[in-house]
């Protein structure tokens, strides 16, 4: 699986560093960090280009001739992943990859103001008619592998970023049952199950402790989803992300290995 990003903003390069597993990325321990990532993993040989362009801000409104700003080359490469760009670049994208040979792309949409739903139509029938596989998870930490998505399906499974999932061990201490241990199989792209799944342990199993603990590190971290209420999802992207580690907590918790 080899990737080229195309982007411009922050978000972008906290993904960037998460799949290379940058020993300076993640500080959200501090002093207490245990270094649970580092060493475990690292995708750098599969990024083989990363292309910031201006940010929107910087540009006109609109943009009369998008293939001025247009990177020059584009590497031939499996998959791209496009995130913060003005609205007329991200149009031109999909022609740009289709004539550099790359297979399919993703958008994240960590803001629904970037990739609103009439721009995503038209991105999807750009796609379509282009013959590339697509995606436009909402938040980036939705994306799961689907079969009639075998592309986008391998950038979840071989790099491991996607929908979280995790494997949960928990021990009795005492009268209560408390998380004894945390393995991450699957992580949000930007990186915060690790962060997450280290402040799980100790945490006890009732609900209400664990949605206070897990929602107390997913805005730690911090989620960079938006605050402002999506349109069609009605309520913050952050607060999907939110119930999406949620979610999985409580799954990983019901196929849980209890600790003697």
């Amino acid at each position: 699986m080899t990737l080229v990003f195309v982007y411009s903003g922050e978000f972008a390069e906290r993904v960037i560093r998460n799949l290379i597993n940058d020993p300076s990325f993640c500080k959200a321990c501090g002093l207490y960090c245990d270094s649970c990532k580092y060493g475990v993993y690292s995708h750098v040989r599969n990024i083989r280009a990363a292309i910031e362009l201006p940010k929107p801000s910087d540009l006109p409104a609109f943009i009369e001739k998008p293939e001025n700003y247009m990177p020059k080359t584009i590497p031939k490469v499996d998959l791209c992943v496009a995130s913060g760009l003005h609205k007329d670049l991200l149009l031109e994208l999909p022609v740009r990859l289709e004539r550099a040979g790359v297979k399919g792309l993703i958008v994240p949409i960590e803001d629904f103001n970037e990739v609103p739903s009439g721009l995503r139509r038209q991105m999807e029938e750009r796609c379509m008619e282009l013959g590339l596989e697509y995606a436009f998870p909402k938040p980036f930490c939705s994306l799961k592998p689907s079969r009639d998505k075998p592309l986008i399906s391998r950038f979840v499974l071989e790099l491991g970023v996607g929908r979280p999932k995790l494997e949960v061990s928990t021990a009795k201490r005492g009268e209560r049952e408390v998380i004894e241990a945390v393995v991450v199989k699957r992580s949000a792209p930007c990186g915060s199950t690790w962060y997450v799944a280290r402040k799980l342990i100790g945490i006890e199993t009732k609900r209400e402790s664990l949605y206070d603990a897990i929602a107390k590190a997913h805005h730690s971290y911090p989620c960079t989803a938006t605050m402002n209420v999506d349109p069609e999802a009605k309520e913050p992207i952050l607060h999907i992300a939110g119930y999406i580690i949620r979610e999985e907590v409580e799954r990983a918790l019901k196929e849980k290995w209890e600790i003697v």
